[in-house]
């Protein structure tokens, strides 16, 4: 056999080209997000990601850049989202330092009461919160498509399952002690929750009334950012859970005033030609 022959059996196969990643310029705060629903909306669909998104502008800080192209993987502790900081050390602060950021830039001294109008209010917060981060997310969560097992095979034992943690006592998960594959899915008693969840927002509705901000202050909190971000998910959800927060309109009249002054504050981040 010559070779002609011989090669033609092994035929070259061409792969077609590795795309070549886009150049971010960092020449202004930006902030690493998980992607938004829609690009011109710059509101990131994450949850976590819109909180500290809704902080930074209600704190009055603005023309702050958003990327989405990394995963949370490329992110500090594995967790969006990260502040991109141009001239700064170090470079890339977590969520927890993002409020001293904000603080210095302002050049706001700290408040012990962080904006509250008293002691009180500020102890109310803390009840509000955890009602937020509770059975609000945990609707939230079940809200969400339910992952196939084999993803959860390869998925990362660092990542916390919201409603293990969210939901008290914790449910017990769908699979057996005996089960060959790791636990996976939770037994939830899904009409108690969302019976919680309608209570929580009727509490939410007639505590805003027709107040500018929650519990009376003067100026925007971070539990202004923390309802938003909530308000602003469930709302935008395919579920039927939104439709306890589209009965009520002083909840959607502040989230759609609150959402304008959000967007405002992002732009996308330029890339270099």
């Amino acid at each position: 056999m010559d070779l002609p022959a011989l090669f033609s059996r092994f035929p070259i196969h061409t792969n077609t080209p590795v795309p070549v990643p886009t150049r971010f310029l960092v020449i202004q705060p930006t902030l690493w997000i998980a992607p938004p629903r829609d690009t011109d909306a710059l509101l990131s669909t994450d949850v976590e990601c819109l909180k500290w998104q809704a902080y930074l502008a209600l704190r009055g800080i603005t023309h702050i850049a958003l990327r989405w192209d990394i995963s949370p993987e490329g992110a500090l502790d594995a967790r969006l989202p990260n502040l991109h900081l141009p001239d700064s050390s170090p470079h890339l602060l977590p969520p927890r330092s993002i409020p001293a950021w904000a603080d210095t830039r302002l050049g706001h001294v700290p408040d012990p009461l962080d904006g509250y109008r008293d002691q009180t209010a500020k102890d109310e917060s803390h009840a509000w919160i955890a009602l937020l981060e509770g059975v609000v997310h945990a609707v939230l969560s079940l809200s969400q498509p339910v992952p196939h097992p084999g993803t959860l095979l390869r998925s990362d034992s660092r990542k916390t399952r919201a409603l293990d943690t969210v939901l008290n006592p914790p449910p017990a998960p769908s699979t057996g002690f005996t089960s060959p594959f790791p636990p996976f899915g939770v037994n939830v008693d899904t009409s108690a929750v969302h019976a919680r969840y309608a209570e929580a927002i009727a509490a939410l509705s007639d505590r805003l009334a027709t107040e500018k901000w929650f519990l009376g202050s003067q100026q925007p909190t971070a539990l202004d950012a923390l309802v938003f971000a909530y308000l602003h998910t469930l709302l935008h959800s395919s579920d039927s859970t939104r439709i306890q927060i589209a009965r009520r309109p002083n909840l959607v009249a502040w989230e759609r005033s609150v959402r304008s002054q959000v967007q405002a504050a992002f732009c996308l981040a330029p890339t270099a030609s």
